[in-house]
């Protein structure tokens, strides 16, 4: 049986309202989270939150949140971008670690979102490898390219649009995270970092 439904696993509301804090300590620049090794590391880890968010170097989330070593299980992957092997350590920190909240957290300026929209503007060739992850992200923002549009304006847009699919996939690309999340055992929602301001929006819960 997963972690999920141990006693002292955190509650999805309460992991939600301790990013929620951190993100205002960051943003205050009264960040206090303990970032150096520490005693009982060693002795295993209980994440209360994990993180499915970008490779970007500008969007780290342990400092976004302004949570230590162990708080948060962090995966990171160019735009955001939903695959197995992302899946496969989601349904790790659920059912090893009791983990109840995943957060997709897109961030504004996302290059992986960019070079998808500029394909699909103009038919860019990307690399065979670059295509691969923005050929996950095209489905998710096309419809935004069905008539005239500012490029900023589709950009900003995109960025959204990707965290929530990639969200909704989340909850639908495995039978061990649907079944939690039916059993309310899971919940998965998405954000968006805003780079000018360092505050996370939640676009769900």
């Amino acid at each position: 049986m997963p972690r999920t439904f141990a006693h002292d696993s955190v509650s999805p509301e309460h992991a939600l309202t301790r990013l929620r804090e951190g993100n205002l300590r960051f943003i205050a620049g009264e960040g206090s989270a303990l970032r150096t090794w520490h005693a009982g590391l060693v002795e295993g880890q209980q994440p209360f939150a994990v993180v499915l968010g970008c490779a970007d170097s500008r969007a780290p989330a342990e400092y976004v949140f302004d949570q230590g070593l162990g708080d948060l299980f962090v995966i990171r992957v160019a735009g955001n971008i939903v695959a197995p092997s992302l899946v496969g350590s989601v349904e790790f920190a659920a059912s090893q670690f009791g983990t109840r909240l995943v957060v997709v957290m897109g961030h504004t300026q996302c290059g992986a979102v960019g070079a998808t929209v500029r394909a699909l503007e103009h038919g860019a060739p990307e690399s065979k490898n670059l295509k691969s992850i923005t050929d996950l992200i095209a489905p998710h923002v096309r419809h935004l390219f069905e008539g005239p549009g500012d490029h900023e304006a589709r950009l900003a847009a995109a960025v959204r649009e990707n965290a929530l699919a990639s969200a909704r996939e989340l909850r639908h690309s495995s039978e061990v995270i649907t079944a939690l999340v039916e059993m309310g055992r899971v919940k998965v929602v998405a954000a968006v970092y805003d780079l000018a301001t360092g505050a996370v929006t939640f676009l769900e819960g």
